[in-house]
């Protein structure tokens, strides 16, 4: 079973999915739903189209640049059969998809660390803004109180003392 993937979204299109369309060059483009063939025929670019996979490459908040991405990449060299070749591979396989999605989870963590920083400062702002809807005026009478009590405790001592 060959996965293909769609020109326009890349996203994987599974055998007997999708649409097929050749240009008279013989060159196939494959779709995998209308909504992307229509867009081709519009001659429209997937690198603006936002819910594209070239759109979130495009603007960065994809991985790029990657060697677990290299893997993917289809290859036309017949292989001979061999059945240990084949469990390793697939053991490569699972090692690769888990590297895949650690260093996906990482790259994600550090775009979105930009914007927790600024809604955290946001908060720090409006909290100074509006502290006098937090903290109520009786709240500082008592450690007034206090500090007046401990101050004439200290001035009688000192007038005794002298």
């Amino acid at each position: 079973m060959r996965v293909e993937k769609c020109f326009f979204c890349s996203s994987p299109m599974y055998p007997g999915h999708g649409i097929h369309f050749v240009r008279n060059d013989s060159k196939i483009f494959r779709f995998c739903r209308s909504k992307c063939h229509k867009a081709f025929q519009k001659k429209r670019n997937p690198r603006k189209a936002r819910w594209t996979k070239a759109f979130r490459k495009a603007a960065g908040k994809e991985l790029t640049v990657d060697a677990s991405l290299e893997f993917e990449k289809r290859r036309n060299e017949p292989v001979k059969y061999n059945k240990e070749l084949w469990q390793n591979t697939l053991k490569a396989m699972k090692r690769i998809e888990e590297i895949k999605a650690r260093r996906q989870s990482h790259f994600i963590a550090n775009r979105l660390k930009k914007g927790k920083e600024l809604r955290k400062e946001a908060d720090r702002k409006e909290v100074e803004k509006n502290i006098h809807l937090i903290k109520s005026p009786a709240a500082g009478l008592k450690q007034k109180k206090q500090m007046v009590e401990i101050v004439t405790e200290r001035d009688v001592e000192e007038m005794e003392s002298n």
